[in-house]
């Protein structure tokens, strides 16, 4: 990555890796939730008035959202969600790995995140609204365990 030369934030992919069904690589508005973070938890030890130790917790992770246009419900990702939250636990969740990746001019990742043991949480459909010209967006949200980046 050329440092005078930073990456846009407009050009990326997403790839989803293992379990039933397949999802193919598909197109995504927006790409957001990339995060994750130590928390501390303040720890006062007696006789010591200076400071507070902050030790650290478990890393947290956020919820990795994808936005995109509605699509029908023959889409991969579509039948994955359903199985996920519209079958009361019913069967197992399965989850799968998914890698984004921001990409340059060339079509070329310059960055690469890879995500681990995700799955849907909560669907989300945009508002409908008579008086805009604007698609039907759906946003999935995804639990995730692991957050790296590759690159």
């Amino acid at each position: 990555m050329d440092p005078l030369n930073p990456p846009v934030a407009f050009h990326f992919s997403v790839m989803f890796v293992g379990g039933t069904p397949a999802v193919p690589d598909m197109a995504f508005q927006e790409v957001s939730g990339l995060e994750s973070g130590l928390e501390t938890e303040a720890l006062v030890e007696g006789g010591e008035n200076r400071f507070v130790h902050q030790l650290p917790k478990p890393l947290k992770q956020g919820n990795l959202k994808l936005k995109r246009g509605m699509t029908t419900t023959e889409s991969g990702l579509v039948k994955w969600c359903k199985a996920t939250i519209e079958n009361d636990l019913a069967k197992p969740i399965e989850p799968k790995d998914i890698t984004v990746s921001l990409l340059n001019e060339e079509r070329d990742p310059v960055a690469v995140w890879s995500i681990g043991n995700a799955y849907p949480v909560k669907w989300t459909v945009g508002g409908f609204d008579a008086m805009k010209n604007e698609l039907a967006v759906e946003t999935i949200e995804l639990a995730y365990t692991t957050l790296k980046r590759k690159t």
